[in-house]
């Protein structure tokens, strides 16, 4: 069981690749600590690192825990988001609780593995892809949703991981040209196999619903669904 530990940080770069999409990466006085897949609380409001913890959200973590500086991306979407867009700067101080979450640090095979990911939801399996650990994963494929060919924007990232792991098999699918993901296809392709989902929730929950009733077992999907 991970250590959850607070940290002071500080926002180094954001981008703004596309509209209501940020991207944002924090230093700090203390070495991140984390594993590939695990997630963290952002907290904006002021605090002084001992009482009670104000009000956050879940972020997954985008970069690998080998990196000096921590990655996030985030959409806007609600009020807390919309504060981020708005209020989070370069030099601006928040604090950080990490971490959290298990998703590939369960047991399970490591071959046969399907990544499915809408969206933003690809950046839990990003922290993974980056690490030299991915190499130890036999034949990896990934589906990944987006709107359109714009919003595909860690094509350098999946560089960096085909070369960790050359087997490494990216399908993006284009929703204005091929419409949303499609779970019965991506099943029909990929039986008997270890599947990860990360997305929106409606997503992950309809998607592994379907699993389930083509029995596939339950130890066998394995989702970032902390929202």
């Amino acid at each position: 069981m991970a250590i959850v530990k607070k940290y002071k940080a500080k926002v180094e770069r954001i981008l703004n690749p596309l509209l209501d999409i940020f991207t944002i990466t924090f230093s700090s006085n203390k070495k991140f600590t984390y594993s590939p897949g695990q997630f963290l609380h952002l907290a904006i409001d002021e605090y002084d690192g001992i009482g009670q913890w104000p009000e956050s959200r879940c972020f997954s973590m985008q970069s690998n825990p080998n990196e000096a500086q921590l990655t996030i991306t985030y959409s806007v979407n609600g009020n807390f988001t919309k504060r981020m867009a708005g209020e989070l700067c370069k030099g601006r101080e928040i604090w950080l609780k990490m971490p959290y979450g298990d998703m590939f640090q369960r047991n399970h095979d490591k071959r046969n593995c399907v990544f499915i990911a809408g969206g933003t939801g690809i950046t839990p399996f990003l922290s993974l892809f980056t690490d030299n650990s991915f190499s130890d994963f036999t034949a990896p494929r990934l589906y990944f949703g987006v709107r359109t060919n714009s919003f595909n924007i860690f094509s350098s990232t999946f560089d960096i991981a085909k070369v960790i792991n050359p087997g490494f098999d990216i399908t993006v699918v284009e929703q204005d040209k091929n419409g949303i993901l499609d779970i019965s296809k991506i099943f029909n392709t990929n039986p008997d196999s270890i599947y990860f989902i990360s997305g929106p929730p409606i997503m992950i929950k309809n998607f592994k619903n379907f699993l389930l009733n083509k029995n596939v077992q339950i130890e066998n999907i394995l989702t970032d669904d902390w929202e």
